[in-house]
């Protein structure tokens, strides 16, 4: 299946949904350009979220390592 027709048809189901949740009223072609538009924004927002949800747990597991790492040298250290 053509990647642009699969975007189409996700579209349209997404913006489907969000019409109705959202109770707007709106013909096809406005619901399907919703829909595709707001799939493009929420997997920018999601890919965005994903990267820096990423490198904070970079972070975090860095400082965690380098924790344990002060532990073990004063712990053994002296011995």
């Amino acid at each position: 299946m053509p990647m642009i027709l699969l975007i189409v048809i996700i579209g349209a189901a997404a913006g489907f949904l969000a019409t109705r949740l959202m109770k707007v009223q709106t013909d096809v072609p406005t619901t399907i350009a919703i829909g595709v538009v707001g799939s493009v924004i929420g997997w920018v927002i999601l890919r965005v979220l994903v990267a820096v949800t990423g490198y904070v747990a970079m972070f975090v597991g860095a400082v965690l390592g380098a924790v344990l790492l002060l532990w073990l040298w004063q712990r053994y250290r002296n011995k």
